[in-house]
């Protein structure tokens, strides 16, 4: 063969390589892009299963189980504050999360507990409708799947701000539902941000909307023949659970612990009435109203347990937004981004590899080594 062969054989081969090279990168980058932006969510997800629950016998029959999630505090964001990179991010990760859990655990129900959207209180109305259809692509669920979300401050304004119509544009995208009844389970959702106190028009009528429900689920414990209660339906004879955004009345989060928790520098932190949670008047009304066996809320972006008086715990749920803490619901950012760093490192090495800069230094080594033992 004569040099010029040689010549063309040599390009031939060092093209070959480059290919080889770009198919590498490429197989290293889709196979990361599949396993933290897809699979990850399956990983962390399948370690989860709903608790052992003994359904206990009423009546000779089998009382059923109902599985509920719960999620709170989902912000999503709005044209004015939220970057668009940002947000295709966040809400992606919100999206893969939530229908990742709902195809491996399959929950009956799904209550969202206020702030599903960051903008809500003061976005007009084609930012608010375009908020909608995102919402109902990120959490589209089956049809035999109820989806329940109680109003908070982002989506309809704090006390002052609140008004009529950011309130009935709400109900009208999300039901202004507050009593809803499965399985012989209770849910009464409240509108805590008109839990206010103060006598105004919307929180009047809140007040006065939830002692009617009061009344009709303590006439349900009741002798059906009394006729105290008048006719109407009826509902089943349980405690109901209390769905609202802000946490009833707790000085701090100085007693909550967990990896969901406040971070131990904030825990300790005063929590201000009627701004981080409610009143100490208006969480006696609610524990006085209705006699919860529990309480769920959100607003604090954080977890807790918190016992009020001898019998009704609360647990406030972390948000499930990575815009608002490292660790929302699904503990996974942790794993993603060693990850991602992983493969960067990997990728540097086969550069290196292929442009024999990773050979010098270890021979080098190697040399020094030889050399030592043979001392």
């Amino acid at each position: 063969m004569g040099p010029a062969g040689r010549g063309w054989g040599r390009q031939g081969l060092c093209l070959l390589k480059r290919r080889l090279l770009l198919w590498k990168l490429v197989a290293v980058v889709f196979a990361a892009l599949l396993f933290c932006e897809f699979l990850i969510y399956y990983f962390v997800i399948f370690r989860c299963g709903w608790p052992e629950v003994a359904a206990p016998a009423r009546g000779g029959e089998q009382v059923p189980v109902l599985r509920a999630m719960v999620l709170a505090d989902t912000h999503l964001l709005g044209e004015l504050q939220g970057h668009w990179l940002d947000k295709l991010r966040r809400e992606w990760q919100m999206e893969r999360a939530f229908q990742t859990a709902l195809w491996v655990l399959q929950p009956e129900v799904i209550f969202i507990l206020g702030d599903v959207f960051d903008e809500g209180k003061w976005s007009s109305p084609q930012a608010w409708a375009d908020d909608v259809g995102r919402f109902q692509k990120i959490f589209r669920h089956p049809a035999h799947v109820q989806l329940k979300v109680v109003a908070g401050n982002h989506d309809i304004g704090f006390h002052y701000w609140m008004s009529s119509y950011t309130v009935k544009r709400f109900e009208k995208a999300f039901s202004s539902e507050r009593l809803f009844s499965w399985k012989g389970v209770n849910f009464v959702m409240v509108n805590s941000v008109a839990m206010e106190g103060d006598g105004c028009n919307i929180c009047a009528a809140a007040e006065a909307e939830l002692l009617e429900i009061s009344h009709r689920l303590n006439c349900s414990q009741e002798v059906r023949d009394s006729g105290s209660c008048g006719a109407g339906q009826w509902l089943p004879p349980s405690a109901p659970i209390l769905l609202q955004h802000y946490p009833l009345y707790r000085a701090s989060d100085a007693n909550c612990s967990g990896p969901d928790a406040a971070p131990p520098g904030e825990r300790s932190i005063p929590f201000k009435e009627r701004y981080d949670v409610l009143s100490r008047e208006a969480s006696q009304k609610l524990l006085w109203w209705f006699r919860p066996r529990l309480v769920l809320s959100g607003h604090t972006h954080s977890a807790c347990e918190v016992l009020h008086g001898a019998r009704t715990p609360e647990l406030s749920v972390p948000s499930f937004s990575w815009r608002n803490r490292n660790n929302p619901s699904f503990i996974m950012e942790d794993t993603v981004l060693a990850t991602y760093c992983g493969v960067a490192g990997l990728l540097a090495v086969l550069v290196l590899a292929h442009s024999e800069r990773l050979a010098l230094p270890f021979l080098s080594s190697w040399m020094v080594l030889r050399t030592h033992r043979a001392r």
